[in-house]
């Protein structure tokens, strides 16, 4: 309590000293690096008995009423709506920034329907919201539909026309891996600025206040709809001075996803052909590399790393929208968007970090993917970074030469004795591309496929496909130790020129 009182104290201050006239990412700034100078101190708020005994489905039952909207009655092109404080949802502060000023929004029970639950709402005072989403015509001009969400810790998601909710974005990953030994630590936006639209607004920008044991950060996101929903986030991250062990990895635009099965790892029993949220990690280098490393529904927690001396992007992606690849009518997940990250300015050298973890269904996120800078902030100093993050449908990111559209692994007809086709390891990948596309059926495309020391690469093969015109690599690897993993690279060439992007897969023992 006695965090919450000085934080809206601080607040207050501000607002007096005139910063409510002009707010800027200047103001979160100074927030943040204030936070950054003392202490952590988690805001912990004890929940009402009759809200905390709530089930799932009693949580859900509570709904913001439509009518009560932010701005609806305004007539503008952007309207708000808020979560209610659950379980697991911590309560965040959300005001508005209008020409009237900084003005706070507190909790109000009537703007709520509770459904069938039997509550005392008029007993709990300002519980605060547990997030907001913002609502524009993104598909029909005839309606507001939802644009993109705030909920839990610091995790977003965004929608373009078309899309249906998947993969999910956050403000900072640290220490995801388990880095140092230690639990993934967990920072949260705490307190939102929702900034009131004009009538012809063609975007919405909302600012937010990060804390965590280990730092604090201001950010700035403007929100742009369209066919992809672009988000571009500016941000300030403050390390504090006086915080136990240093942070070891530092994710930068971090996103999370989800995969259960898929093409090269089917599952028996399921009707369905794949589910997945995503099915890659796209990455491109300064140096003009074009990575493509299809996802994976380990047995064991998996991380691995691509370093790079610059950033060019990369984005968990999902390629395959074609239905008949899911054959889901209600989830739909030939609709659920890719995620593209653009740094704006140089990051510097560093890595993408891409970590999986094992999942026994599609309702947990097993996927991450972020980049690790190579010199990490440390304690007393700050970070400046930004990005452009593009939530994509069916027009989406591509190389500019060629990529693989579909990455199957298993052993066809052979001729291979027991002990041999034991070790072995086979994939088919079928590539597509302006690059490839340009050739002739018969054009010497070649196959280059690398292993590491515990691989042999015994066969490899380059051929256009006569029904789909794409064009086919065909591969096998003996592995040396089946206990241990085996990491495989290929990509299609030329005449000396690479014409597709470089497939890479991890063989996990």
């Amino acid at each position: 309590m006695a965090r919450i009182v000085r934080n809206a104290v601080l607040l207050a201050g501000l607002l007096l000293a005139g910063f409510a006239q002009a707010w800027t990412l200047d103001d979160v700034g100074k927030l943040a690096q204030q936070r950054a100078q003392t202490p952590y101190q988690p805001e912990r708020q004890a929940l009402p008995a009759d809200l905390a005994s709530l089930t799932y489905d009693g949580l859900r039952d509570i709904r913001f009423k439509d009518d009560k909207a932010l701005w609806r009655a305004d007539g503008l092109p952007y309207e708000a709506k808020f979560f209610h404080v659950g379980r697991q949802s911590d309560s965040v502060r959300i005001h508005e920034l209008s020409a009237l000023g900084n003005k706070p929004l507190p909790y109000d029970a009537r703007d709520f329907s509770f459904g069938k639950n039997k509550l005392q709402p008029s007993r709990w005072g300002d519980l605060g919201y547990a997030g907001f989403r913002v609502h524009t015509p993104l598909n029909s001009p005839a309606y507001k539909d939802e644009l993109v969400a705030f909920l839990g810790a610091s995790y977003f998601r965004a929608l373009g026309a078309g899309q249906r909710y998947g993969l999910s974005a956050r403000g900072l990953a640290v220490d995801t891996a388990g880095a140092g030994g230690r639990p993934e630590e967990f920072p949260r936006f705490t307190d939102f600025w929702l900034e009131k639209p004009a009538v012809d607004a063609k975007q919405i920008t909302i600012y937010a206040l990060l804390d965590s044991a280990r730092m604090t950060g201001a950010y700035r996101f403007d929100i742009r709809p369209g066919e992809q929903t672009v988000t571009e986030v500016h941000a300030r991250v403050f390390m504090r001075i006086s915080a136990g062990p240093r942070v070891a990895t530092l994710g930068l635009a971090p996103l999370t996803s989800m995969f259960f099965f898929g093409e090269s790892q089917p599952r028996a029993g399921d009707f369905r052909p794949e589910v997945h949220d995503s099915d890659g990690l796209m990455m491109a280098s300064t140096e003009g590399e074009w990575l493509w490393r299809p996802l994976q529904n380990p047995k064991a927690p998996v991380a691995t790393s691509f370093a790079m001396k610059g950033l060019k992007g990369f984005g968990l992606m999902q390629r395959d929208r074609l239905f008949g690849s899911y054959e889901d009518t209600e989830a739909r997940y030939e609709s659920r968007p890719s995620a593209w990250v653009t740094p704006l300015g140089d990051w510097g050298p560093g890595r993408v970090e891409l970590l999986q973890l094992p999942t026994p269904d599609e309702t947990h996120d097993n996927v991450a993917a972020y980049w690790v800078p190579d010199r990490l902030p440390q304690p007393g100093e700050s970070l400046n970074f930004a990005y452009q993050l593009a939530w994509q449908g069916d027009k989406q990111q591509r190389p500019p030469n060629g990529w693989a559209t579909q990455s199957r692994r298993g052993i066809g007809f052979n001729q291979l004795d027991a002990s041999t086709l034991q070790q072995a390891i086979s994939y088919v990948i079928d590539f597509t591309g302006p690059a490839l596309d340009a050739l002739k059926d018969d054009a010497p495309v070649r196959a280059v496929v690398s292993s590491d020391a515990n691989g042999r690469v015994v066969e490899s093969n380059a051929y256009r496909n006569p029904v789909n015109g794409q064009w086919r690599m065909t591969l096998r690897v003996q592995r040396i130790n089946p206990a241990k993993p085996v990491e495989l690279r290929a990509f299609l060439q030329h005449d000396n020129h690479t014409v597709s992007e470089t497939w890479t897969t991890l063989v996990t023992p």
